[in-house]
């Protein structure tokens, strides 16, 4: 989810980690076994006025497949489904009414099922996720080619 937004203007950073879980300061050991509550998510600091929190929302979409609610791609289980962590009432209406528009727009035959919630405690993930793309790129690339998330965005999204 991280090279979609990066060194786009108006994108200061982001920040691979957890949120909505109910154990402190998780570890990718603990949140991969899908016990702790925590999703894998990304912490997207930006500037809205260079890049209004619209366009995130444009761009997230086109990334996942927001029917599937038991994971992404080859990733399964409950870490790894989709969700939009919202920080106000402006932030949250814009993800409602951008999710309602996917659901009126036909694109898919199955309910939406990526959640818009409330944004809680972030953790940022340890040092070896951050920039996991760039830091291993031979292995990103092959899970990346074996995943199908690729195809599916080729069929569903372009």
């Amino acid at each position: 989810m991280v090279t979609p937004f990066e060194e786009l203007p108006g994108i200061h950073g982001i920040v691979s980690g957890y949120m909505g879980g109910h154990v402190a300061n998780p570890t990718y050991e603990e949140v991969k076994k899908g016990t702790t509550g925590h999703l894998e998510v990304v912490q997207i600091t930006f500037d809205p006025a260079v890049f209004p929190y619209e366009r995130l929302l444009e761009l997230f979409w086109p990334q996942i497949d927001p029917t599937d609610d038991e994971g992404q791609f080859q990733d399964r289980g409950s870490q790894y489904r989709t969700a939009i962590f919202y920080y106000n009432e402006e932030q949250k209406d814009l993800a409602l009414a951008s999710k309602q528009a996917l659901a009126l727009s036909g694109r898919f035959d199955k309910p939406i099922v990526t959640e818009i919630r409330e944004a809680e405690t972030f953790y940022p993930a340890e040092d070896y996720h951050q920039d996991y793309h760039k830091k291993n790129p031979k292995h990103y690339k092959e899970d990346r080619a074996q995943s199908g998330r690729d195809e599916f965005i080729e069929q569903n999204w372009k």
